[in-house]
C-alpha cells in the first residue's frame, strides 16, 4: 500500500508520495503562498576555472584504467601544491579564447561569477610584458601567467557575460625583506585587466590560507601574518582598486570533515580572523568539500565516501554542518557581510571517478537548494573543465549531468528563497521565486528513492522538467524521456518543458523542475 499526505491550500494542492509506505513526506500547498526564507545573489550558482588550466601545469590526474599500472609517487609537490607527484598529470593551457563549444556551453551557465583561482594561484608570477615569458618561473614563484594567457581569461569572462573573481600571487616571492605580503604582482595584475577593458569585481587575497605552506605559502604561516598581509590587502584595494571587493578568508577542512592531514600545519578560521590587526572583508567566504578523492585518501585513510552512499541523507547533510560552522564565524568576524562558498565539488583532490555521473548530480542540486536556505549567497562549484569534479568533461568537452541540472536551475531558480517544507524521507524539496517572472514559482523535486517513483499531485497550471539517466552511473542523463546531447559547436538543444497538472509521477532516481508562472507569490513580485 502506499501512502500519502494531501496538503491543500488556495487553488494548488500538492500530493507527495514515495515508494511504499512513505512515512511523513510534508511540504506547503500552495506555491502562492511560500514564505520567503532567503535571498541569493542574482549569480547565485557559480564556477571556477583554476589557474592551472589557465597556465598549463600538473593537475589531478585521472584514475588508471583497468589493467594500468598504478603511478609510483614523488617527492616533489606540483604548482605549490606539497602533495605526492604521482597524483598529478601534465595539461596543456586551456583554449579559453578559440573553443567555441566551450564559450557555449559557459554562456548557458550565466550571466554569473567566475572564479579563477585554486592552490596554484598562490605562486603564480605574473609576466607583465608582451617579451618572452622566463624559461623558469623568478625565485619565490612555481608557475608563469603571460599576457596573453590572462587576456583569454578577461575576453572569456566577458563572453559568457560573467564578473571576475580571483586570488592574487602570495608565495615567498610575492613578499618584501619582512615577510609581508607585496603588492607589485596584484597591481600588475589588475591593472593590466583593466587596460583590456575588464574588471576584477572581487578577490580573495589567498586560497586556503588556514593551510599553509601546503598550498604555497611560506613555511611557518601563521594567524599573525595572515593579519598582516590582509592590511596590505586592503590598503592596496582602498587606493588602487576601490571598485574591488575583498572575499575572504576562504579556508577549508574544517567543521568536523577534516580534509587534510594533522600535520598540514592548519591555522584555524578563529585564530586568521581574530589577529591584530583584525581582517576587514567584504565578503564571508569559505570552502565546502564533504571528503577526499582517492587519490588524497592517504591524506586521512577515514575520509572517502562510497558511491552506495551518494544518496544518503547524511552525506548529502554535510553541507548543513559545514554553512553551520561558518555561519557562525561570519556573524562574529564579518556581520552584516554576504557568504560564498568560493570552492565546493563532490570531494576534494580531484573528485572520485563517479563525481563525473548521474549519482553526483543529487548532491549538487540538493546542496545549492539547502544552502539557499540557509543564506549561503554564492555557491562556486570547482570546476568548469577540470577533473572529474568538472561540469564539463575536460577530454571531450562534452556536458556531464550535472551540467544540465545546472543549466535549468541557471533558468528557472530566481534569488528570492522560498519555504517548500521540510526535507523528509526520500523526496526533498526546494523552491525560489521564478527567474524573469513576477509572482512565479520555481520548485525542484529531488527523489532520492532509487527504487520508487514519487508522486507529486498538484492542482494549478505548471511546467516540468525532468531529468533521468538509464543509470546512477551513467555519463549522460535523459531530458523528459529523451537523451540529452549537444553539437559539435556547444549549442544546446531546446530545453521545453511539458505541461503538468493533477497527479505528477516523478521517475525512481530523478531530478524535476517546475515552473509555476501564475502563482502570484508575493515575495516574488
Amino acid at each position: 500500500m502506499t501512502k500519502g499526505r494531501l496538503l491543500m491550500s488556495g487553488s494548488l494542492s500538492l500530493l507527495l508520495m514515495t515508494g511504499t509506505m512513505l512515512g511523513a513526506a510534508t511540504a506547503p500547498a500552495d506555491p502562492g503562498r511560500f514564505a520567503q526564507v532567503a535571498k541569493v545573489d542574482d549569480q547565485y550558482q557559480a564556477y571556477n576555472v583554476e589557474m592551472v588550466e589557465v597556465v598549463g601545469g600538473r593537475f589531478w590526474a585521472p584514475y588508471p584504467k583497468p589493467g594500468d599500472a598504478a603511478p609510483q609517487p614523488a617527492a616533489s609537490g606540483s604548482g605549490g601544491v606539497d602533495l605526492a607527484a604521482a597524483m598529478f598529470r601534465k595539461r596543456e593551457p586551456i583554449d579559453l579564447t578559440g573553443d567555441r563549444r566551450l564559450r557555449n556551453l559557459a554562456r548557458a551557465l550565466g550571466p554569473t561569477y567566475v572564479r579563477v583561482s585554486g592552490a596554484w594561484a598562490n605562486s603564480i608570477y605574473f609576466h607583465d610584458s608582451d617579451a618572452p615569458p622566463p624559461a623558469t618561473p623568478p625565485k619565490g614563484y612555481q608557475s608563469v601567467l603571460t599576457r596573453a594567457q590572462w587576456a583569454g581569461v578577461v575576453d572569456f569572462v566577458k563572453a559568457v557575460g560573467g564578473k571576475l573573481v580571483i586570488s592574487f600571487p602570495v608565495s615567498e616571492g610575492a613578499r618584501d625583506a619582512s615577510g609581508v605580503w607585496d603588492p607589485d604582482q596584484a597591481r600588475k595584475l589588475n591593472a593590466y585587466t583593466n587596460r583590456l577593458g575588464g574588471h576584477i569585481y572581487a578577490a580573495e587575497l589567498i586560497n586556503e590560507p588556514n593551510v599553509g605552506p601546503m598550498v604555497g605559502l611560506p613555511k611557518g604561516y601563521d594567524a599573525a601574518a595572515f593579519a598582516r598581509d590582509m592590511a596590505a590587502f586592503r590598503m592596496f584595494r582602498d587606493t588602487e582598486a576601490k571598485d574591488m571587493k575583498i572575499v575572504g578568508p576562504g579556508s577549508t577542512g574544517e567543521a568536523g570533515f577534516v580534509i587534510f592531514p594533522p600535520n598540514a600545519g592548519q591555522v584555524p578560521t578563529d585564530a586568521l580572523m581574530s589577529a591584530e590587526p583584525r581582517p576587514k572583508v567584504d565578503i564571508f567566504s569559505y570552502h565546502f568539500y564533504g571528503t577526499v578523492s582517492k587519490r588524497c585518501a592517504a591524506m586521512d585513510k577515514s575520509a572517502g565516501i562510497s558511491p552506495d552512499r551518494a544518496l544518503d541523507e547524511d552525506w548529502l547533510a554535510r553541507a548543513d554542518a559545514y554553512v553551520g560552522y561558518y555561519k557562525e564565524r561570519q556573524q562574529r568576524f564579518a556581520p552584516g557581510t554576504d557568504i560564498w562558498i568560493t570552492e565546493t565539488a563532490q570531494a576534494a583532490c580531484g573528485g572520485d571517478a563517479w563525481a563525473a555521473t548521474w549519482r553526483d548530480s543529487f548532491r549538487y542540486v540538493d546542496q545549492l537548494g539547502r544552502q539557499a536556505k540557509q543564506g549561503v549567497s554564492v555557491v562556486f562549484h570547482n570546476t568548469l573543465a577540470a577533473s572529474d569534479y568538472a561540469l564539463i568533461d575536460e577530454a571531450t568537452m562534452m556536458p556531464r549531468p550535472s551540467y544540465w541540472a545546472a543549466v535549468l536551475w541557471a533558468r528557472l531558480m530566481g534569488n528570492v528563497v522560498l519555504d517548500a517544507g521540510r526535507n523528509e524521507g526520500k523526496l526533498h524539496l526546494y523552491s525560489q521565486c521564478l527567474r524573469g517572472t513576477p509572482g512565479g514559482v520555481a520548485l525542484v523535486a529531488i527523489n532520492l528513492d532509487t527504487a520508487n517513483p514519487a508522486s507529486l499531485s498538484l492542482a494549478g497550471r505548471a511546467t516540468r522538467y525532468t531529468l533521468t539517466a538509464d543509470t546512477l552511473d551513467a555519463g549522460s542523463v535523459k531530458f523528459n524521456g529523451r537523451t540529452l546531447v549537444v553539437g559539435q559547436d556547444g549549442v544546446l538543444p531546446d530545453l521545453k518543458g511539458v505541461a503538468a497538472q493533477g497527479m505528477q509521477s516523478l521517475p525512481a532516481a530523478s531530478i524535476s523542475y517546475l515552473a509555476y508562472p501564475d502563482a502570484r507569490n508575493p515575495a516574488c513580485r
